[in-house]
């Protein structure tokens, strides 16, 4: 078993390529929104990480959470990747998009209430604001 540390790359880049999906609309109710998309067990840890979203031909800045949602839905949560788009705000439901994680941020845990991860959730991307200029 393998462990991932905060602010550890991964060995090798990995992508996930898919279509954005709608969701149950708790990003966008907390004031983070998120670009949905399915994801099976492909290899990339459950947690937060900074990294890449790319869709047509631009390149946006992401926090990036993987794993099954702990705060709402405990264990029964469907895994997916969700990806907050640092300073993007278009419709792109049904488009192609590439994630590609790089930086490990935080695992995944439940938090005491949606305030508790809200503020999480702002610390998160400060962080992938700060370490944006290292990400490969």
């Amino acid at each position: 078993m393998s462990t991932t540390r905060r602010g550890q790359t991964l060995e090798e880049t990995l992508v996930v390529v898919g279509t954005v999906e709608h969701g149950d609309q708790r990003g966008r109710t907390l004031g983070f929104p998120t670009a949905n998309l399915q994801l099976a067990d492909d290899g990339i840890p459950d947690g937060v990480w900074a990294g890449w979203f790319d869709v047509g031909a631009q390149r946006h800045l992401c926090a990036i959470s993987i794993g099954r949602r702990p705060t709402f839905y405990a264990e029964r949560g469907v895994r997916l990747l969700e990806a907050h788009v640092i300073d993007f705000d278009a419709d792109i439901y049904g488009e192609t998009v590439t994630v590609t994680p790089l930086r490990w941020l935080r695992g995944q845990r439940a938090f005491e209430s949606p305030a508790d991860l809200v503020a999480q959730l702002q610390l998160d991307v400060d962080e992938c604001r700060s370490t944006s200029a290292s990400l490969r």
